[in-house]
């Protein structure tokens, strides 16, 4: 166990870059032009504050918001090139040699790559979101006292607000990772076979498949076959729907408790279950095509 939590760990420091150091210089890039425009008075504190005045929570409940869809942006975008990368990197900086001489099998380091985009990965962007989010959190609040209507019960407001988006977007995070592991693993699998060009492959993938079908049963298009229908599902993560959308619309405040039981009750459980025996089954494969070429 000590050595596959050794396999996890490594992932992040040979991949601390787009995991933990770019998000952070995003975070600095963001809100240290807003710290000197509020210290060289380019901005207006105090008309900043009646804006947050007029409705403080409801602003800070979008911002969060959107930092939080931009952030996971951001992480599914890293973690498609991670699966690119990250499976195909032993082989590149030669130094499967030396993993083949430790006494884990290629299944089990497959597994703790993508154990990785599961866990470890995902919670240092998960942590920089909250970090962005906190520093938002102090602006609105310090622009209110600013204009002059901050205080202890705005305090407790937002940070209420804090605590519900973020269990949110925690929860966002679990089934979205899960909804999408199977294109992780495929990726992953692929990079194992053909290395960086995963990329452009797995792209290009469910295109032929869908062309197959479509010769082979005929239909009006690509686009109409099973196959595309199927994966045009899998590729829509609708978390923005359901209470979201109604939420938008009300003037009632943001509820954890509510997001959380319409999105659980939407999900499609059965094609998460699917997507992890897919997911085990295509690293089986992978693992065996690596230990056999490498073998020879």
């Amino acid at each position: 166990m000590k050595a596959f939590v050794a396999l996890v760990h490594r992932e992040l420091i040979e991949h601390r870059g787009a995991f933990l150091m770019a998000p952070l210089i995003l975070v600095a890039v963001m809100f240290v032009p807003t710290l000197i425009s509020f210290a060289t008075g380019r901005v207006d504190g105090r008309f900043t504050g009646y804006l947050f005045a007029a409705a403080p929570t409801r602003i800070y409940e979008f911002g969060f918001l959107a930092f939080g869809a931009a952030w996971c942006v951001y992480l599914i975008g890293v973690l498609f090139f991670y699966a690119a990368d990250g499976f195909s990197a032993d082989k590149r900086n030669n130094a499967m040699l030396f993993w083949k001489s430790m006494p884990v099998s290629d299944f089990k380091m497959l597994l703790a790559k993508l154990t990785a985009t599961l866990t470890i990965l995902p919670a240092t962007i998960y942590a920089t979101a909250l970090l962005s989010a906190l520093l938002l959190f102090a602006i609105a609040f310090v622009s209110s006292t600013l204009g002059g209507v901050g205080g202890m019960a705005l305090l407790g407001n937002i940070a209420l607000v804090y605590v519900q988006i973020a269990l949110s977007l925690a929860l966002v995070l679990v089934i979205g990772l899960l909804w999408y592991l199977p294109f992780t693993a495929l990726v992953g699998a692929m990079a194992t076979v053909v290395g960086r060009w995963a990329i452009p492959l797995s792209l290009l993938l469910p295109g032929l498949v869908a062309v197959g079908e479509w010769v082979v049963l005929g239909g009006l298009s690509p686009v109409h076959t099973h196959t595309w229908r199927y994966l045009s599902y899998r590729a829509d993560f609708q978390v923005s729907q359901g209470y979201i959308e109604n939420w938008f619309t009300t003037e009632a405040p943001f509820s954890f408790p509510t997001f959380a039981t319409d999105l659980i009750a939407r999900t499609d459980w059965l094609q998460i279950g699917l997507g992890a025996v897919f997911a085990i089954v295509v690293m089986y494969l992978a693992s065996e095509y690596r230990r056999r070429v490498n073998d020879n």
